[in-house]
């Protein structure tokens, strides 16, 4: 183990007596992972690199595109920012762990969770699937490196009940902790999902997946979903959604920075729609997180909910055991990067469970002056709320470490 994994660590940060915990790092690994780890009949319709002057090319299912460096900036200023290029231009820790495992040591980060690399945008449904489960398999590969430092989250669809339920449990055949889900059901069929996108890069096909279809006539408050919830539970795995509950239109540039702050809100969808469907009360253990979305509209949300609720909840019929704050600080946590508003807010119902992340390698990341920005966000605070928002609730929640 290396010095910075002890409990008793000395950073930039001044002597600490806990582990700090990223809660939301990311993968980029290389397109070439695809053909070592999807089944051997689908090896050749995985996508393939060439090398050019001007860029490495992805080529796959008829279409060249160049390599979309937007999800692994770190280490580049925002003037610095490079969107298109070659491999040999990331950041080596990536895709490479004992590389990554050097980048958290550089940035005072003892453990970190996981995402990112999939699913692969394809209209063929069985590669579509298995890209979930070969993407699992490499991650599961990634974190052996190191155990203790990395904690992989598994990535499963939600088109079908039973399919989820066979995917969620091998997650935890695998040994993930965590699984992520879209923020709502998908569309059985992916073509009209990544139509949404307006694009057919592997990041919109990556954002469509990890949104869903908010227009869905189902969503999760729906009896439908309860067996998934229950096996999550059996299971102790937490859930997460990511990204946003709306898409992100990367290929649009002048609305990228409108799209990225809705994002963000639309995850109060997500929440209460699973809040106000019943179904923590079906299900008071389930865990479930939103995943770089911010914490600061978590205590307004609450408050909101809480207010209307009350004031509607019987001519609606709600049979709610609790006012909706309970189920915020029972069962809802979320990550921030760099959300003052979410720390000043801690204290409030519903805003509690908040965890802190530098979001490597993406264009929001801290790194590598992550120890500045702990600084900066959290002057004032007490030493026991920032070991909750540092360590123990993504600890407690994602497992980390075991």
């Amino acid at each position: 183990m290396s010095e910075t994994a002890t409990l008793d660590r000395t950073s930039a940060r001044g002597p600490m007596k806990y582990r700090t915990i990223d809660a939301d790092q990311h993968l980029n690994p290389p397109q070439t992972f695809w053909a070592d780890y999807l089944p051997q009949r689908l090896r050749d319709l995985a996508p393939k690199i060439e090398h050019a002057d001007d860029a490495d090319y992805i080529v796959f299912e008829g279409q060249r595109r160049k390599l979309n460096l937007m999800s692994s900036q770190a280490g580049r200023t925002g003037q610095n920012f490079k969107m298109e290029g070659k491999l040999s231009d990331i950041r080596l820790g990536n895709f490479d762990a004992a590389a990554r495992i050097a980048d958290m040591d550089l940035d005072g980060v003892d453990a970190a969770v996981l995402y990112g690399g999939g699913p692969l945008g394809s209209a063929n449904m069985d590669l579509y699937i298995e890209s979930f489960r070969a993407y699992n398999r490499y991650l599961k590969d990634f974190c052996d490196h190191d155990r203790r430092r990395l904690c992989g989250v598994a990535y499963i669809p939600m088109r079908d009940v039973d399919e989820s339920l066979m995917l969620l449990r091998e997650a935890a055949e695998l040994g993930f902790t965590t699984v992520n889900i879209p923020g709502f059901p998908q569309n059985p069929d992916i073509t009209s999902a990544r139509a949404q996108t307006g694009a057919t890069t592997s990041m919109a096909a990556q954002a469509a997946a990890l949104t869903g279809d908010p227009m869905a006539e189902k969503q999760y408050d729906d009896p439908e979903f309860d067996r998934f919830w229950a096996a999550a539970v059996d299971l102790n795995i937490s859930l997460t959604v990511h990204l946003g509950g709306r898409i992100v239109r990367f290929t649009n540039k002048k609305r990228l920075l409108t799209d990225m702050l809705a994002s963000k809100f639309a995850m109060a969808e997500v929440v209460s729609i699973l809040i106000l469907g019943g179904v923590f009360d079906r299900f008071p253990k389930l865990r479930f997180a939103t995943i770089e979305s911010g914490g600061g509209w978590m205590a307004f949300a609450a408050d909101y909910m809480d207010r209307t609720w009350e004031k509607q909840r019987f001519w609606l019929g709600s049979e709610l055991k609790n006012p909706p704050s309970f189920y915020m600080d029972q069962n809802i946590y979320t990550s921030f990067i760099h959300d003052r508003v979410a720390i000043e807010t801690r204290n409030l119902p519903g805003a509690r469970n908040i965890m802190w992340s530098t979001d490597y390698p993406h264009s929001e990341t801290t790194f590598p002056d992550s120890a500045k920005w702990i600084d900066r966000i959290f002057e004032g605070v007490p030493e026991a709320d920032r070991h909750m928002i540092m360590s123990e609730r993504a600890r407690q929640f994602f497992r980390v470490g075991e």
